[in-house]
């Protein structure tokens, strides 16, 4: 999978001590990480192009094809921005949408809908979804930094059976 960086990935210094915080903060009784506890953020975002934050979003998480990973600190600064291609079987492929995404470790993935096996599949991993409530990657990532975003709780009633 290639993902195109506008910015690094990882940490500024000890990478098992940070994979250990990762890995305490996965544990948790939330679920995903919180805001203010020194741990940075990844977001995943479906959008129909891979233009990083100006990027429109996609009407429906499967079938995108592009993702937007946006990676923020603890004080909410985007720290970098990454697109990837949809690489799955709905692109020629293997797997499905939500793999490709679980590859990045997010703690939240932004849609405007989400198709329910898929929704079963972020929450058995604890990762936060996310309805979108605007039309860019950057207009839903100040909608999450300010906690403006409603969690899915049902699967998008439009998706298709495979």
């Amino acid at each position: 999978m290639e993902a195109k960086a506008a910015g690094t990935i990882g940490n500024s210094g000890d990478e098992e001590a940070w994979e250990a915080k990762v890995e305490k903060a996965r544990k948790n009784d939330a679920g995903f990480w919180k805001k203010g506890e020194g741990l940075k953020e990844r977001i995943a975002v479906s959008t129909e192009d891979g233009t990083g934050l100006g990027a429109r979003l996609s009407e429906h998480f499967g079938r995108v094809p592009y993702f937007i990973i946006v990676d923020l600190d603890e004080n909410c600064n985007v720290l970098s921005v990454q697109s990837t291609s949809n690489e799955s079987k709905h692109f020629g492929g293997v797997g499905q949408p939500s793999d490709c995404i679980l590859q990045f470790n997010p703690h939240a993935v932004i849609a405007y809908g989400i198709e329910p096996k898929a929704l079963t599949i972020f929450q058995q991993a604890k990762v936060a979804a996310l309805r979108a409530n605007a039309n860019t990657v950057k207009e839903v990532v100040e909608a999450y930094m300010q906690d403006r975003l409603e969690e899915l709780t049902e699967g998008c009633h439009q998706a298709r059976r495979h």
